[in-house]
């Protein structure tokens, strides 16, 4: 089975008699449905809606934790530290913390299902302890990214500037519209309700090697959304599909720099293009 040892990680635990109940009026994320062997994604809004932070969300026996970035954590801490105000809440933070992604069939002893994967059909399981030496490394884990559409916050977005829906969080499990009022859940939930989501993530595929992550892509000169990941011909983006979908009906060239693109939506999502009418385009 390989295995990526990920660098750059830390994990915040979050126990306490009031720690699920805190979690589940704050992140995006439906707590009351995650089991325990499962890893979902996770966000704290702001209250405009966009992702604030981002994190991987499982049970640690009666706790939670949140796996996210170094980068993220200790704003995070804070952040969550001023929400609990008096609940019966404990915060501990270890970082960097050893995570390992598994992927195959059989799930090693004490591994998380990663629902992320899951849904792309793809077997991969995150495990929250030290490993022996890694049998794959990091471009490995971003060809399977790529394919099954999973976007990563610092490589695909910036935070503060996407919407959950941007990064698919409402097909993933990571974006709950059943479960109550959570920090931004109005404005997610208008999108949702009101079918305005007009970003999205896409798989790119370039006629050449594509150009750095965050080249603009553009039809006609007009910028249509911008490079997140990149590896060779192959990458993830975030583009407005209503006008990719019309610059295909139209056969219209998509480009990334000089390069010239191919854009899917992944297929597990159910998501088409919309066409210049404003109809579906598969």
């Amino acid at each position: 089975m390989p295995m990526v040892c990920l660098d750059g990680r830390a994990i915040i635990r979050v126990s306490g008699k009031d720690a699920e109940t805190l979690l589940q009026t704050l992140i995006t994320t439906d707590i009351a449905s995650l089991t325990p062997d499962e890893v979902r994604p996770g966000a704290l809004l702001t209250p405009q809606g966009k992702i604030l932070f981002d994190f991987l969300i499982s049970r640690d026996g009666e706790a939670l934790r949140l796996e996210t970035t170094e980068d993220q954590a200790d704003a995070l801490v804070k952040r969550l530290t001023m929400y609990k105000l008096r609940s019966a809440v404990e915060l501990s933070l270890n970082s960097p913390a050893p995570v390992t992604v598994v992927f195959g069939e059989d799930a090693p002893a004490g591994s998380y299902r990663d629902h992320r994967f899951e849904k792309a059909g793809i077997s991969a399981f995150r495990l929250y302890r030290d490993m022996p030496a890694a049998e794959a490394g990091v471009a490995d884990l971003d060809r399977l990214r790529i394919a099954a559409g999973i976007a990563v916050a610092g490589r695909d977005y910036d935070l503060q500037d996407a919407f959950p829906h941007d990064v698919l969080m409402d097909m993933n499990g990571g974006l709950s519209f059943r479960k109550g009022c959570y920090v931004g859940q109005e404005v997610v939930s208008r999108m949702q309700h009101r079918g305005t989501a007009r970003r999205r993530l896409v798989i790119v595929a370039g006629e050449a090697t594509l150009p750095p992550s965050g080249t603009n892509i553009s039809v006609n000169g007009r910028p249509i959304g911008s490079l997140g990941t990149v590896l060779d011909r192959d990458g993830l983006a975030i583009v407005r599909i209503d006008k990719a979908g019309e610059a295909i009906a139209k056969g219209e060239a998509i480009l990334a720099g000089d390069v010239r693109l191919t854009l899917t939506l992944p297929a597990w999502t159910g998501l088409v293009f919309p066409n210049e009418t404003g109809e579906a385009s598969a």
